[in-house]
């Protein structure tokens, strides 16, 4: 048995979320089970354990809550699609999920394509850009709402309140409490939206409130649900296509070889998650006593799963802080999840991303950076706030 160490920084200040890096190598060295004396709970800083416990959903429960507060998880813990457990979690991603299944979105590429390749050529005419604001958000926001039928009239919020959900997932400090009036906000809207009906008619929202209409849902579960999946569908999509422009531009030798072999794209893709993870961390609690490497942990203790910091874990990714775009074992990341917590969107996100590479390859001979990127700062998302940046045509 391992005696667990302590760790006693707060890795949710500024100056860590904007380079989280070097905690998070200090925690993988510490061991597979840290102490966090700053937020009273254990983290998972490397890859093997973090797969097992996101691999082990009976032991390593979300149906307590996935936030790194306490408030939070009161509010949604057995309501929210993350936040539910064993049957009730599979009927609730049923009802949508099977709208965002790579067969489902096969009828749905055609169209994203397009729209990636028209987006790319108007961008490309210009030369100069800011590669967030002009193509990251701006493909999703075009794509999702429509997808999952959010109405027109409240679509100018969506990044902040997104945004400030992931905040509120964070640990209980000023960020969180920040961001309550606009989550808040959020759900008045989405209660009024189920409530009458106001959703885009054929969309996978209005198939939730037929769902809840034939007695399959509660009514008080259609708001959570909708707003499960529009916030992440959102928000790691936008933070991937980001990063991966952000990588290509300052890594030349990987995006000659995406050119010169456009077949890696789909390997870039999960590359780019692997590297720069959208999503940062989301916590479980433990149902019974149990062992994680070498460590026991009780039942009833909160355990923080660090992706960012396990998809960089040199134990299972070789030279895990090169980007590179051939690299073998990309796809095992889990920027996305695993198990029966995967992101249901990440269909939908690789489908909008893999877009973007093929049109920018296809259309883009240089990209470069021109000015000093900035990035956001979040509690849970890894993103990119302006990325200006030039390119040449081919």
């Amino acid at each position: 048995m391992s005696t667990i160490p302590t760790f006693r920084d707060d890795i949710f200040t500024d100056e860590v979320l904007l380079n989280p890096h070097e905690s998070y190598r200090t925690l993988r060295e510490l061991g597979p089970v840290v102490w966090l004396e700053a937020h009273q709970a254990y983290a998972v800083a490397r890859y093997a354990e973090a797969h097992v416990v996101l691999a082990d959903a009976n032991t390593f429960c979300s149906g307590q809550g996935v936030a790194l507060n306490d408030a939070f998880n009161a509010v949604g813990a057995g309501r929210s699609l993350i936040m539910t457990d064993g049957e009730l979690h599979d009927h609730l991603r049923d009802v949508i999920g099977w709208g965002l299944t790579p067969r489902a979105l096969r009828p749905t590429r055609e169209t994203i394509e397009q729209l990636a390749d028209d987006l790319v050529t108007q961008l490309v005419d210009r030369r100069s850009f800011d590669a967030v604001a002009d193509l990251a958000r701006a493909l999703p926001l075009i794509v999702v709402p429509d997808l999952l039928g959010w109405p027109a009239g409240g679509r100018e919020h969506l990044l902040e309140w997104a945004a400030a959900t992931f905040d509120m997932l964070g640990p209980w400090n000023e960020r969180a409490i920040a961001a309550q009036p606009k989550v808040q906000a959020m759900m008045e809207f989405t209660v009024e939206a189920a409530a009458s009906g106001n959703v885009v008619p054929g969309s996978l929202g209005a198939a939730v409130i037929e769902a809840a209409r034939r007695g399959e849902l509660q009514p008080e579960q259609v708001p959570p649900l909708l707003v499960a999946y529009i916030a992440p569908s959102l928000d790691t999509t936008i933070s991937a296509i980001g990063s991966a422009v952000w990588l290509l531009a300052t890594h030349p030798d990987q995006w000659a070889a995406l050119k010169s072999d456009p077949s890696l794209i789909q390997n870039a893709f999960n590359e780019t998650v692997r590297i720069e993870s959208p999503i940062r961390a989301f916590s479980r609690v433990t149902t019974q006593p149990t062992n994680i490497g070498g460590c026991e942990l009780e039942a009833g203790v909160r355990l923080i799963v660090l992706y960012g910091s396990a998809n960089r874990d040199d134990r299972h990714f070789e030279e895990p802080e090169t980007f590179d775009v051939t690299r073998r074992n990309a796809a095992e990341h889990v920027g996305f999840g695993y198990g029966v917590h995967r992101c249901a969107g990440q269909g939908l996100a690789r489908l909008e991303g893999q877009a973007v590479l093929q049109a920018l390859v296809d259309k883009v001979d240089t990209v470069e950076l021109v000015g000093q990127p900035v990035r956001n700062v979040n509690n849970l998302i890894s993103a990119w706030a302006t990325l200006p940046v030039t390119v040449t045509p081919v």
